[in-house]
């Protein structure tokens, strides 16, 4: 199966606005931010800034379960790389608004922390790495038990993994 076009649309997010992600990961190469990126126990977030003036049919940007590729029509690509992990392809998509690039993709592993969005590109800050696994288990908590606020609970050292902590995750 070859690459998927990507497509306008997708899913309304479900977790509470205060266990949300409160800062991007920002990749910056020669000291230019090339992308930026968040996550949450189901998708990875990937933010480009594109030149002045783009609109969204001068973009090429093409999504397979293990690649991202963005560009401009008839150029070589700005981007290109594996992901860090696997990734539901029917249901991962691009947007362009208000001259931001926004790339949803939706992991296959719900639940897995990345320590980054491309391979070759983590390592960057094991302290942020390790803070969003402790965010990351602390939804996982409040998607299990949404009658309870865990968005002030804290860890004493390092946090489970999200996804294999006691069993894996249980969905009401």
């Amino acid at each position: 199966r070859g690459p998927r076009r990507c497509v306008w649309g997708g899913r309304a997010g479900a977790m509470s606005d205060k266990l949300a992600p409160s800062s991007r990961h920002q990749f910056v190469h020669n000291g230019q931010l090339i992308y930026e990126w968040d996550q949450t126990l189901e998708e990875v977030n990937v933010y480009i800034s594109p030149p002045p003036g783009v609109k969204a049919n001068d973009i090429d940007c093409q999504i397979t379960t293990s690649s991202v590729r963005v560009g401009l029509k008839g150029n070589p690509p700005f981007l290109e790389h594996q992901l860090f992990a696997p990734i539901k392809q029917d249901e991962s998509y691009w947007t362009l608004e208000d001259g931001a690039l926004s790339i949803q993709l939706l992991k296959r592993d719900m639940g897995e922390s990345w320590s980054a969005a491309f391979k070759d590109h983590e390592g960057a800050n094991v302290l942020q790495t390790e803070e969003d696994k402790k965010r990351l288990m602390l939804e996982r908590f409040q998607l299990e038990h949404p009658g309870f606020d865990f968005s002030s609970a804290e860890f004493n050292g390092s946090a489970p993994n999200p996804r294999e902590f006691m069993g894996g995750i249980n969905r009401p």
